[in-house]
């Protein structure tokens, strides 16, 4: 596939899961236009990220929350065929870094998984998460809980560990759809995002960091 593949990939529906949506009218789907038009417009993505003059710091955290969700799922959708029990039988990113998945329910205990059950768990998870009203309530009469910011944390390290395996096994199935350079703007995005308000520690940041040195390189404003 030549430069459009990633995005027939798209089209096609080939993602992880359904796209999450904003209801028209609503705060944030001003707040996810405003940051998608800042996005197309070759704004410094440094610069895209803070929050917006008299917004809300929730409201904005709750929009990049869904929108990553979208386009983790969008990324890993288009290698998910190349992820299999026999390619990834572990979730992992190299032999210094493997990740257990526990969500307190039907895995109680940290249990190891092969990466595409890890990462359809994790799916899953995080879709029940932004589905519920009391974590991500829809409109602004109902307030976000006292732990939302903590919770996000949670959700997003969580989401970078797919950016971690992705990156370090399956990244020349990137480079064969000609989409490593939309990856990479994803993950910039993603990462100043991140360190821009505090959301992810530098110990789950640290298998790409060698790498977010090359690449996040967009001068401090």
């Amino acid at each position: 596939m030549a430069l459009n593949g990633f995005f027939d990939f798209f089209h096609k529906g080939k993602t992880f899961r359904p796209k999450k949506k904003f209801a028209h009218g609503t705060i944030r789907y001003s707040l996810y236009k405003q940051a998608q038009a800042s996005l197309n417009s070759g704004i410094n993505l440094r610069t895209a990220v803070k929050l917006p003059q008299g917004e809300d710091t929730n409201d904005w955290i709750a929009v990049h929350v869904v929108d990553f969700f979208n386009r983790i799922n969008l990324i890993y959708g288009t290698i998910s065929e190349y992820c299999t029990q026999q390619t990834c039988p572990t979730m992992s990113g190299g032999p210094r870094f493997e990740y257990l998945w526990a969500d307190g329910d039907k895995f109680k205990k940290p249990t190891p998984l092969p990466a595409r059950e890890y990462i359809s768990n994790l799916m899953d998870w995080i879709e029940m998460q932004i589905n519920n009203q009391d974590l991500f309530p829809c409109t602004s009469d109902k307030p976000f809980p006292k732990n939302f910011s903590s919770h996000c944390s949670k959700i997003l390290a969580r989401l970078h560990r797919v950016f971690v395996h992705v990156y370090i096994h399956h990244f020349h199935n990137i480079v064969a759809i000609a989409a490593e350079a939309h990856v990479n703007t994803c993950y910039k995005h993603f990462y100043y995002f991140v360190t821009e308000f505090d959301l992810v520690s530098q110990k789950e940041l640290e298998p790409l960091s060698e790498m977010a040195i090359k690449i996040c390189k967009d001068p401090p404003i």
